[in-house]
Parts: structure tokens; C-alpha cells; sequence
């Protein structure tokens, strides 16, 4: 990559690839033509004169607040180059997150989508078009401003950008990162991943997100690879036809875009295989599943990044045996982000990895796993080149992120094998006591949950009483059961053909005890949770067995990364 994190800076990136690449594309969206390393160079130096222009000096702070274009991308290098501080903040938040960010950050500017425009109407802010900025300016001033332009003098250690999460906790913060920290990260990763200019990514996921930034487009742009964007979500119709076109080698995601593709698509149709019933059979048929996946994604598909949030185990048990080409990493906004991965090939399962170089990563305040006592498992604690330095305006905080040997305490709980790979158990601060001091971690028992055919997601919590878990059923199981009740025992046959003998029989049981369609369907939906609960509970060690179930109307809320808020629940739920 000929970078240097002591050396370089991200002001350097769009001036070396125009030297490096040239004419090769570098950002363009899906279906349309992309502009070329030498056009990014040329816009991001109009960008910063214009900056400059408006009276951004070193060190201020500009808000970046937009979807996923290859304007963002000139947008980020432009405040680079400026010497300024990007402030990149998520499209998801609310007005009053991106006023109140606007506010805490002291920004002076904003650069912002036609789209997202409105959250800052009421700010005392300068607005930036942030479409104005793939285009020449016809303003002759910024024009010869921007050809006679020089970058400010700018360290690795000078403050890159400013990055507020939302997190699960209910409190957003600001990660101060540096040039340092991303380029060391994204250097740390070539032992992951290596991108040639013969590469395409699709981007799917926010690049106000740690994770996409730094190797979902920092690194394409030092390899001289091409990143292509949506012009919408990534649901399954804009996904599909996007694929199709771009081809991509590369595409970043977070866990629940491939566990939605394994359970509605791949699971049914391996099941609806007669032959899948014969052990012998299914790895031949989940390898001839896997290819199929493969081509679903354009066929070149080298190297599928999963990261931000756990991965369901049955899916990559799944992505093991189809020899699918994904890879896996754990790590946070605060490391800038990957602190440890596996490449493609090397995975294993539920493991997230060994740590990357330069990520010195310690196991602190240890102890016996109550399931296993060899699993020694403590906080993972970090220090190296792509850790933050701290939290905006928030000494207390920053104090309280760091022990007395300078780690960062990440707040997650694990443990390491004898390969040096990190396995990961879950949120020190979700962690239950359980009875007799027992470590629980939701997380694995939320896992466990998940896997059956009637749920979409679940959360667990502790109260006095034990353990108790919400569970969102299927949206589909309930649309059918509503429908189904109204036929009686004959619906209730049917019910039992598409989802299993035991959602008939818990319709039928309602039916017969009740009646009345509608009041079936909920009862039926009662018991259907009850047999969530008695199945997950038969696979549990007895001081992690779930005493009382509920259900969860709707989806749980969720952070840019798709993990549950877990702090606004259970207070939302229903008995």
C-alpha cells in the first residue's frame, strides 16, 4: 500500500492515488458512470479551497451529514486536506441528535444531502450542498483558489474526525480518532484483507460508521480498487439488481443482511431437499447451496466482511460448510475500528480472530467460564496505533475508557485458544450473575432463541424473579395464525403443513379450549412462545434456563449496526 501511518496522513490519499491510478474509476453509484482517481484528486482540493474560502481553519469541525454517494467521499477527503475535523454523522439519527452533535462538536460548518437538509434548518450553521460537490465550481475565485490550493501543515497525530455513536447504552459520545489511528488500522487489516485496483466493492453499509469508513473506503482508495454505492436501503430490491450489475469482489456487512438471506432463502430450500435428510448428503448439497449464494452476489465474490454485531452461529456454521468466502472481525468505534480478525479461509467458528498488528489485546480480571472451567475468560483490553485518544469534551469519561497500564477497556467479556484467536461471550455490562455467581451472557442465550423456526429476534434480561426473555415471533407465523384461526381445526391442519406439527397443535389446543378466531390466534401465539422457551431452556445449563417469556410487538430498536437497545427494555413489552 506504500502508506506509513507515522508518515502519512488521510490528506495523502486522494493526492496518491491520482499519482498511483489515474484514469481508474474510484467512487461512482451502481448504475452510473464512476469518476476517476484523477477526478476524486481534482474535486477534494476544489472542496478543501472552498472551505478554506468560507473560513475553515485547521482544527475546526465540519458536520458531514448525508447518505452513501460518491460525494461523501470527496466530501471526506476535501475536510482532510482542509485540515479540518469531520464530524460524520449517522442519516438514522433525529433532528435533535444532529442538532444537539452540531452543538456539542462546536461545528462550523455542515456539508449535507438535499435529503437531510431539514435536520439542521434551525442551526446557525453554513450549509454545504454536498451534491455541488462532484461538479466544477463555476465560481472563478474558488477555481484559482483551488489550483494555487496547499493543505495546512497536518500530523498523523492531529485530530482526524469526531465520530458520535449512539451505541446501546442511550448515551451518544464523541470518539476523538486521528490520522494515525485510521491509517493504522486500516494497515493493521492487509493481514485480512488486500484490495488491487481489480477490485470492486458495493457499499451497503452508513460511512459514518467506523466500520465502512476505514475498510469499506479508506482502504479500496490506497489500493486503487473501484467502490460503487446505492442509491436506496439495501433491501432485497435494490440489493439484487445491484449486484447484478456491479459484480462486486467486495462487499462489508453486518450480520443480520446474511443471516435474513441464510433463513428465508437458503435454509427452506436445503430443507425442502428430501436428500437433506441423509447426514452423508448435506455437506455435497450446503457446498452446492453455497455456490448458488455465491452466484446470487455476481459471481466474483471474493471476500464477504462480517462484522459490528454477533454473528448467529447456525449461519456460519452454514457459511463453513458452503465454503462461502466470508471473513470475520471484532473491534470499535474507539480502535478505529478491527482490533482482531479472520481472513477468508481461516475463519472458525464463533471465533472472531487473532489480533491484528500493532493491536496489543490483554485479557484483565479473568475467570473460570461456569460451563467450562478451562475457558478463562476477562474483558478484552487494547492499546496500539489505532486506539482513540478519547472522548470529546469528556474527561471523565476518557479516564474512566482507560486502566492504569493505558489499555482501553473495551466492555467486552471473552477468551483466547490455543491458536491466539479471540472468541467473544458478550457486553460486560449485559452480563447476569446468575444464582450461585454463575457468568451469563445473553447474547449466546439470545442466539439460542433465535435459532428457532418461529422467531425473529429476542432480547434477555434479569429481574428479581429470574431470568425472562421478550421474543418478537416471525411477523409471517402470526399473519398466519390470524388467518388460519378463523378456519378452525381445518386451519389449524394447515398451520401444522407450513410451520411444523407443534404450531398446530398449539392453534389447535386454542381453538378447541376458546372459539373465538381472534382470541385463538393469540393464545396459540402464547403457546408457541411457551414452547420457544421450553426448547431453548432444554439445551441450558439450569442456572441459565429462561423462567417467563413475553412477547415483543413490532421490532426492537436498534443501533446503525443492528444491535438491539437494550437499555429502552423490557418497560416496552407486553405479558
Amino acid at each position: 500500500m506504500l502508506y506509513d501511518y507515522d508518515s502519512h496522513t488521510l490528506a495523502d490519499i486522494a493526492v496518491r492515488g491520482a499519482l498511483l491510478f489515474h484514469s481508474l474509476p474510484a467512487l461512482g453509484m451502481a448504475d452510473a458512470k464512476a469518476i476517476s482517481y484523477l477526478e476524486l484528486e481534482r474535486l477534494s482540493r476544489q472542496g478543501a479551497a472552498r472551505l478554506q474560502a468560507l473560513g475553515v481553519a485547521k482544527g475546526d469541525r465540519v458536520l458531514l451529514l448525508s447518505e452513501n454517494r460518491p460525494e461523501w467521499g470527496i466530501a471526506s477527503f476535501s475536510i482532510a486536506r482542509a485540515g479540518a475535523v469531520a464530524v460524520p454523522v449517522l442519516t438514522d439519527f433525529s433532528e435533535a441528535q444532529v442538532l444537539a452533535i452540531a452543538a456539542h462538536a462546536g461545528a462550523k460548518l455542515a456539508i449535507v444531502s438535499a435529503k437531510q437538509a431539514k435536520k439542521l434548518s434551525s442551526a446557525a450553521l453554513r450549509l454545504i450542498a454536498i451534491e455541488e460537490l462532484s461538479t466544477p465550481t463555476a465560481d472563478a475565485a474558488i477555481a484559482e483558489r483551488s489550483e494555487a490550493f496547499a493543505s495546512p501543515p497536518i500530523s498523523p497525530g492531529d485530530l482526524a474526525a469526531i465520530v458520535y455513536t449512539s451505541g446501546t447504552t442511550g448515551t451518544p459520545k464523541g470518539v476523538m480518532l486521528s490520522h494515525r489511528n485510521y491509517l493504522a488500522d486500516a494497515l493493521a487489516c492487509r493481514s485480512v484483507i488486500v484490495l488491487s485496483p481489480r477490485d470492486t466493492l458495493l457499499s451497503i453499509l452508513p460511512l459514518a460508521h467506523a466500520y465502512e469508513y476505514t475498510i469499506g473506503f479508506l482502504i479500496p482508495m490506497m489500493s486503487g480498487a473501484s467502490i460503487r454505492y446505492l442509491d436506496r436501503p439495501p433491501s432485497a430490491s435494490a440489493l439484487l439488481p445491484a449486484l447484478a450489475t456491479v459484480r462486486p469482489t467486495i462487499v462489508l456487512s453486518v450480520p443480520l443482511v446474511i443471516e435474513k438471506v441464510y433463513k428465508s432463502g437458503v435454509k427452506p430450500g436445503l430443507e425442502g431437499i428430501a436428500l437433506y435428510r441423509f447426514p452423508l448428503l448435506r455437506p455435497l448439497l450446503e457446498r452446492l447451496a453455497g455456490a448458488k449464494l455465491k452466484r446470487s452476489f455476481g459471481g466474483r465474490l471474493r471476500f464477504f466482511g462480517i462484522g459490528g454485531a454477533p454473528l448467529d452461529p447456525e449461519v456460519e456454521r452454514f457459511l463453513i460448510a458452503a465454503r462461502f468466502p466470508y471473513a470475520i472481525g471484532y473491534g470499535l468505534t474507539e480502535t478505529a475500528p478491527i482490533i482482531a480478525a479472520s481472513a477468508v479461509g481461516k475463519t472458525k467458528l464463533r471465533a472472531a480472530g487473532p489480533a491484528l498488528e500493532g493491536a496489543d489485546i490483554k485479557l484483565a480480571e479473568q475467570k473460570p467460564a461456569a460451563e467450562d472451567p478451562s475457558l478463562m475468560v476477562g474483558e478484552l483490553r487494547v492499546r496500539g496505533p489505532m486506539v482513540f485518544s478519547g472522548y470529546y469534551k469528556d474527561d471523565e469519561r476518557t479516564a474512566e475508557a482507560f486502566d492504569e497500564e493505558g489499555y482501553f477497556r473495551t466492555g467486552d467479556l471473552g477468551f483466547k485458544d490455543d491458536k491466539g484467536r479471540f472468541h467473544l461471550r458478550g457486553r460486560s455490562k449485559n452480563m447476569i450473575l446468575g444464582p450461585a455467581g454463575e457468568n451469563i451472557y445473553p447474547e449466546e442465550l439470545e442466539a439460542l432463541l433465535n435459532r428457532s423456526p418461529y422467531v425473529a429476534e429476542s432480547l434477555v434480561y434479569a429481574d428479581v424473579e429470574g431470568l425472562g426473555a421478550l421474543v418478537q415471533l416471525k411477523p409471517e407465523l402470526l399473519e398466519e395464525l390470524g388467518a388460519c384461526a378463523q378456519d378452525g381445526l381445518a386451519g389449524a391442519e394447515r398451520l401444522a403443513s407450513r410451520w411444523g406439527k407443534a404450531a398446530g397443535e398449539a392453534l389447535q389446543g386454542a381453538v378447541s379450549q376458546l372459539g373465538q378466531a381472534g382470541k385463538a390466534a393469540e393464545q396459540a401465539a402464547q403457546r408457541i412462545l411457551e414452547l420457544v422457551r421450553k426448547e431453548a431452556n432444554a439445551k441450558l445449563a439450569s442456572f441459565s434456563r429462561i423462567s417467563r417469556v413475553a412477547a415483543q410487538d413490532g421490532p426492537f430498536e436498534k443501533t446503525p449496526t443492528q444491535k438491539i437497545k437494550r437499555y429502552l427494555y423490557p418497560k416496552t413489552s407486553r405479558p
